[in-house]
């Protein structure tokens, strides 16, 4: 099953640097399309974010080309790359640790890695608080849950929602690769199907932009070619900056074909 594929970031109107990272690659098997996507905010009151982020992306491009055929060859693909994330994963958060400890100082990132594998099924690797989403023309879904102090406080009925947006530990993370001494990266399943869209984000993008807004603007049916849906990524982009987003604002759009 075929994908269209458009991505953006953009600095934002406060930071000096971008410490997002993303990426995206396809292949070719000989049961059909498999697409990659995974996208990396770096801690932006951490200094070195950007190193962090791109180190991360790097490790899971170097999997994409180098691992995933031999693993995609084996009978159990699913649980395989699910533990080899994980370990990947911590992997990096050590790795950049240490990198942290050996400058004196302190950087991270966040993950939020997608695989649509050829059967129609897809993987999500999930750390911090970027975020995946399903659009279909009716409905949009969260598809990665916030590793933050607020979803932990809603989730124990301790914050409404409502509450939580106004709440000043908004951002604060549960973990983080590279700050935290023990990272536990969530995964979740699903299936996909066509004429579905799929997005990928920092959190930068979804803060001062409504789900609603997000729904209409991603819909199937607003983004039937690349041109749309490069048009539809920055003209959200935009928005977020129009109503002062401080951080660093980006964005993977997903359709299937």
């Amino acid at each position: 099953m075929p994908f269209k594929v458009e991505m953006h970031t953009d600095i934002g109107i406060h930071k000096e640097t971008n410490q997002d990272s993303m990426c995206v690659k396809e292949a070719q098997t000989d049961k059909g399309s498999i697409l990659f996507a995974v996208i990396c905010d770096g801690m932006g009151g951490l200094e070195k974010g950007e190193v962090a982020s791109a180190t991360i992306i790097n490790a899971f491009s170097n999997w994409f080309e180098k691992e995933l055929p031999y693993q995609l060859s084996k009978g159990n693909a699913y649980n395989d790359i699910r533990y080899c994330w994980g370990r990947m994963i911590k992997k990096q958060n050590q790795n950049i640790a240490d990198y942290g400890r050996k400058n004196h100082i302190q950087l991270g990132s966040t993950i939020t890695a997608m695989l649509f594998f050829e059967d129609g099924k897809y993987l999500i690797g999930h750390v911090g608080d970027s975020r995946a989403y399903r659009v279909t023309e009716n409905v949009i879904e969260m598809l990665t849950q916030d590793q933050t102090v607020v979803a932990r406080e809603i989730k124990l009925g301790r914050l409404t929602p409502e509450e939580a947006e106004r709440d000043p530990r908004r951002n604060v993370l549960l973990q983080c690769i590279g700050a935290s001494k023990i990272v536990e990266p969530d995964f979740a399943e699903g299936n996909y199907a066509s004429g579905e869209c799929y997005m990928l984000c920092s959190d930068g993008f979804r803060h001062v932009v409504s789900t609603d807004e997000i729904k209409e603007t991603f819909a199937p049916s607003q983004n039937t070619d690349e041109k749309a849906m490069k048009e539809n990524i920055i003209r959200l982009i935009e928005l977020n900056k129009e109503r002062e987003e401080t951080d660093n604002i980006s964005a993977i759009l997903i359709r299937v074909i």
